[in-house]
């Protein structure tokens, strides 16, 4: 039996579906559980169609402290055990980053993980270097996030995809050098992930393709940065060390367009 899920940053549902790259992807069925984030919408505010997307459950989660902002959402053609919209802890719970599903062999998270950013300025109002508002937040909830995942991971094990919003090694982006102290790639972000696979979570796309170079899944809109291939692998699928013999393939989908980031797919084997 096989599994194949998928993961897209699409930078607003309501936007993306109006583009016929995103409606010839979505239309192709080829995904059993497909996760969405920054959805940036209510489930009220997307049409019926892609709501009800015939052969599919479909689950959502959006922000209560803000309209238009964040969001996620999850498909799947697997009807879940359990479902869960946010993490437990009330303080991480407000902004629609998370749809959690328990299936037969893995709990299954989709997540929009926080940026960092938001400058700090110093007493004259200049930027200071490496020091951004949301970073304590950001890794707040990876905490709050990893310390749940490892008690449901006592029980079953984990899958989880979705926007990081960290660039893990140098190979992981296109200038590591120019953004050392950015966030997304600081030494505190990078550090999470450090711990993260050193608890037994593996990283889908190296361990199939190992060091290959030059793959990315977010480009910025500006400077023509997508055409040059100047972008960041921001958007994983790990699993849990208990999978490893399951996993079969993974990818990163740069060829499909319609955002500022592409898809990325695994495909489990039972």
């Amino acid at each position: 039996m096989e599994i194949k899920l998928a993961s897209w940053n699409v930078n607003g549902l309501r936007a993306v579906a109006q583009k016929p790259e995103w409606q010839e992807w979505f239309a192709q069925d080829r995904y059993d559980v497909i996760g969405f984030q920054e959805t940036k919408a209510e489930v009220a505010q997307i049409p019926e169609e892609i709501v009800n997307k015939p052969g599919y459950h479909s689950y959502f989660a959006s922000s209560k402290v803000k309209k238009g902002y964040s969001g996620t959402a999850v498909f799947s053609k697997l009807e879940p055990l359990a479902v869960e919209i946010e993490l437990p802890d009330p303080e991480f719970a407000q902004e629609g980053r998370i749809v959690h599903l328990e299936f037969e062999h893995f709990h299954f998270f989709n997540g929009y993980f926080p940026n960092g950013g938001g400058e700090v300025l110093d007493e004259n109002g200049k930027p200071i270097k490496g020091e951004f508002k949301r970073v304590p937040y950001k890794m707040g909830f990876f905490d709050c996030f990893f310390n749940y995942a490892q008690k449901l991971r006592e029980t079953k094990p984990i899958v989880v995809c979705g926007d990081f919003n960290i660039a893990h090694k140098e190979i992981d982006l296109a200038r590591p050098k120019n953004n050392v102290a950015n966030t997304g790639f600081l030494p505190i972000e990078r550090a999470f992930l450090d711990k993260f696979t050193a608890a037994g979570y593996i990283d889908t796309f190296r361990h199939v393709h190992g060091e290959v170079k030059d793959r990315y899944s977010w480009w910025s809109y500006k400077m023509q940065a997508r055409k040059k291939n100047v972008g960041w692998r921001i958007d994983y699928f790990f699993v849990s060390d208990e999978l490893k013999s399951h996993i079969k393939d993974a990818a990163i989908e740069d060829q499909v367009f319609g955002s500022d980031h592409c898809p990325v797919s695994l495909t489990l084997e039972f």
